[in-house]
């Protein structure tokens, strides 16, 4: 596959309750060469994501305790994260879960079960902007 290189050594973040998607993401993305983080709930990533600083995160709408729309709006609140890519997770396409999603800052939203093309291309389109800082956007 051409595009894997390109993602040697991103952190992905994937906070599902099911361990099913967290296994299925955590395999497709090791393939890839991404560092991979992963989390049951809201609750677990908002302890996690300080000491791994994810470049993407993935996260379920649908979660017990801490909702992926609070957790995406919580990441979005911290300074230091508001400019990391949040992907919500759903199992439902629908418009409403997209514009829920949109008003709290995810960047994109995914539709369960994924493919590992879908997800690695996911990565792909958002990763590259903190990793290439070389070229003098961002850092």
């Amino acid at each position: 596959m051409a595009g894997t290189a390109a993602l040697t050594g991103i952190k992905v973040m994937v906070i599902d309750d099911s361990n099913t998607i967290r296994r299925s993401a955590e395999i497709f993305l090791l393939q890839a060469g991404c560092a991979v983080i992963l989390a049951e709930d809201g609750f677990d990533a908002l302890a996690k994501i300080a000491d791994h600083q994810p470049d993407v995160v993935f996260v379920d709408i649908m979660m017990p305790r801490l909702d992926g729309y609070q957790t995406c709006a919580l990441i979005k609140k911290n300074p230091k994260f508001a400019a990391t890519p949040v992907i919500m997770l759903s199992s439902k396409d629908g418009l409403f879960d997209r514009a829920r999603g949109r008003m709290v800052g995810s960047n994109e939203y995914l539709t369960k079960p994924f493919t590992k093309s879908s997800l690695i291309s996911t990565v792909a389109a958002h990763a590259p902007a903190r990793t290439r800082a070389v070229t003098g956007e961002g850092a």
